[in-house]
Formats: C-alpha cells, sequence, structure tokens
C-alpha cells in the first residue's frame, strides 16, 4: 500500500486523483450514466455513489467515535462480508440524483473529508491506535484507511469508467 510522507502529500494525492476521475465524467452523457457493459462491473453512476459512499462512510465513523458513540465497522447489521448490502444502500441513497447532483454531492464529499482530513494530526494520521475505529483486527493507521477509500478507488475507478466509455462509444 502506498505511504505518504506526510498530511500535506496524503491531501494532495486525494485532490489530484479526484480531479482526474472527476474530469471521465465531464463527456458520459446523462443517458449513459446508469448503463452497464458486460466487462465493467459498475455503471458510472455507480462508481460515484460509491465513492460518496464511502467518503461519508468513514465521516461517521469519525463523528460517532468523537460523540462518544460505538462505531460498528462497517455498518451496523453488514458484516465486512457482505459488502454488496452496503454498496446497494449506498446506490439507493443516491438514485434519485441527477448526473450533475451526485457529481455536486461527490465534490462536496470530497472536499468535506479532505477538510477532515487536514484538521487530523501527523500522530492521528500515521501512528495506530489513534481511532478505535480505525483500530479493527487489521490495525491499521487512519492514513491507509483515508487511502484505501480515496486515493486507491479515485484511481482504480478511473480505468473502469475510460474503459465504459471506450465500450460504449
Amino acid at each position: 500500500m502506498k505511504t505518504y510522507k506526510d498530511k500535506l502529500e496524503l491531501i494532495k494525492a486525494i485532490n489530484s486523483s479526484f480531479d482526474r476521475f472527476f474530469a471521465e465524467f465531464a463527456d458520459v452523457d446523462e443517458s449513459e450514466f446508469n448503463a452497464r457493459v458486460e466487462s465493467v462491473d459498475k455503471t458510472p453512476f455507480e462508481m460515484i455513489a460509491y465513492q460518496i459512499g464511502w467518503l461519508k462512510l468513514l465521516l461517521s465513523w469519525e463523528s460517532d467515535e468523537k460523540s462518544g458513540k460505538e462505531v460498528i465497522t462497517p455498518k451496523a447489521g453488514i458484516k465486512w462480508n457482505e459488502l454488496g448490502k452496503l454498496y446497494k444502500e449506498f446506490y439507493d441513497e443516491y438514485r434519485t440524483l441527477s448526473k450533475w447532483q451526485i457529481l455536486e454531492l461527490f465534490t462536496s464529499s470530497k472536499d468535506e473529508f479532505v477538510a477532515w482530513v487536514s484538521l487530523l494530526s501527523e500522530d492521528e494520521i500515521f501512528k495506530q491506535n489513534q481511532r478505535k475505529w480505525a483500530n479493527n483486527a487489521a490495525k491499521w493507521q487512519i492514513y491507509k484507511w483515508i487511502h484505501i477509500n480515496s486515493v486507491a478507488p479515485f484511481t482504480n475507478f478511473r480505468t473502469k469508467i475510460r474503459k465504459f466509455k471506450k465500450l460504449r462509444g
């Protein structure tokens, strides 16, 4: 997994991978936003809903822990081996939004996520045992949770949206 020298490098990676991924949607027509192609596992809409869902989920873990609530990961009623149920919840939550509404929500969700990261100390981001929600079986530092729910999927899904456009175009 990618490592970062400091918080600023992590934030830069989030923003730059987001910008490249987001730009891929400019030429996806709204009528194609829910189209499915055989060799791509998510529609353009699902790619964005997935991203928003994970960004907001991490923020909810942080908010719940800060307010003294018990954080259940990934979510109450859903186990780690049932992530398909979680993704369906993400899709259902944003299903009524237009392409531009969901892209706007994606941008604001990323901005809120980056604002949270910017408020964390270097120790909180890079040292272990800084949050109960991050101290599960993997015992990851928070930066790893941040990376796998922002930089990594923004990058990986970029290839998916490109493949989608190639196959649909």
